[in-house]
C-alpha cells in the first residue's frame, strides 16, 4: 500500500539548517498526494562578507550534505530535490552533472538540481538565449552561475549578486530588494530573468515581476519543484507562482 499522505509521491528534501524559505515555498506548491520530507544539511550560520568566507560556508555545506542524503533515505523516498543551490551550479555544466551522478549513485533515486530544473524550465519558454540572473551571492558563487548557464548555450547579460551577509539572512532580503534587483538586471535585450540562491523568498515576487515585465521571471525553488513535479508524471497547475507552474 502506498504512503496514506503521500499517495502520489514521496519527495525527499536536502536544504542547509539555515534555509527558512524553501520549505514554506515547497510546501506552498505541494498538490494534494505529494508529501515534502526535509533533511537538513547542518551548517554553522557564519558570516559571509568575501569570496573566502563565501567558501568557507559553501566547504560547510559539503562537508554535511551527504550525511543529509542517507539520512533522508530512511524514509523511503520515490525521488530525491536538492533543495539547496550554489554547489548544484559549481564547476560549470560538467560539474553539475558530476553532482547528479553521484548522487543518483548514492540514493539510486532520480534527483532534482536547480541548475538543471533552471535549464529545463527556460527551454519551456522557447528559444531564450539572452538572460540575466540574481543570486545572494559573493562574487566567487556568481562567477560559478554564470559559468554554468555560458556552458549550457546563454549569454548572461546581467547579474547582481545580493552578497547576503550569512546563509540564515539570505532569507532576510525583503520583497523590495527582490523587485529592484529584477529591476538592476532586466532591459529590453534581457528574454528571461533567473534567480539562484533558494533561501532568497522569491517565488512569489517572480510571478509579479513576469506579469509587469512580460517576460519569464524564473525563481529557483519554483522551477525546481515544477521540475520535480512534471518528472514524476505530476501534472497538476498551481496557482501563485508564475506561469511555470500554472502553464507548463
Amino acid at each position: 500500500m502506498p504512503d496514506s499522505l503521500g499517495w502520489r509521491k514521496k519527495f525527499a528534501v536536502i536544504a542547509p539548517s539555515t534555509n527558512t524559505s524553501v520549505q514554506p515555498e515547497y510546501d506552498d506548491m505541494r498538490p494534494r498526494g505529494v508529501t515534502n520530507h526535509f533533511a537538513r544539511i547542518s551548517i554553522p550560520d557564519t558570516k559571509v562578507s568575501d569570496d573566502d568566507s563565501f567558501m568557507a560556508m559553501l566547504n560547510n555545506i559539503r562537508k554535511s550534505t551527504l550525511d543529509a542524503v542517507d539520512d533522508a533515505m530512511s524514509m523511503s523516498p520515490d525521488y530525491v530535490i536538492m533543495g539547496m543551490s550554489a554547489e548544484t551550479f559549481w564547476d560549470g555544466a560538467d560539474g553539475a552533472e558530476r553532482m547528479l551522478n553521484d548522487l543518483r549513485a548514492r540514493t539510486g533515486k532520480d534527483v532534482a538540481m536547480g541548475s538543471h530544473a533552471c535549464d529545463a524550465a527556460i527551454k519551456k519558454y522557447g528559444d531564450i538565449k539572452r538572460i540575466a540572473i540574481i543570486t545572494p551571492y559573493m562574487p566567487v558563487g556568481d562567477a560559478q552561475v554564470r559559468k554554468f548557464f555560458e556552458e549550457t548555450g546563454y549569454e548572461v547579460l546581467a547579474i547582481k549578486g545580493l552578497q547576503s551577509p550569512s546563509p540564515m539572512m539570505i532569507a532576510h532580503e525583503s520583497p523590495q530588494t527582490l523587485k529592484r534587483a529584477v529591476e538592476e538586471v532586466n532591459d529590453s535585450r534581457v528574454e528571461a530573468v533567473i534567480q539562484c540562491g533558494t533561501n532568497l523568498a522569491f517565488g512569489k515576487v517572480a510571478a509579479m515581476a513576469e506579469f509587469w515585465l512580460e517576460k519569464p521571471v524564473i525563481a529557483i525553488n519554483t522551477a525546481t519543484y515544477w521540475y520535480a513535479l512534471r518528472e514524476n508524471g505530476i501534472e497538476d497547475k498551481i496557482d501563485g507562482y508564475g506561469s511555470l507552474l500554472l502553464d507548463y
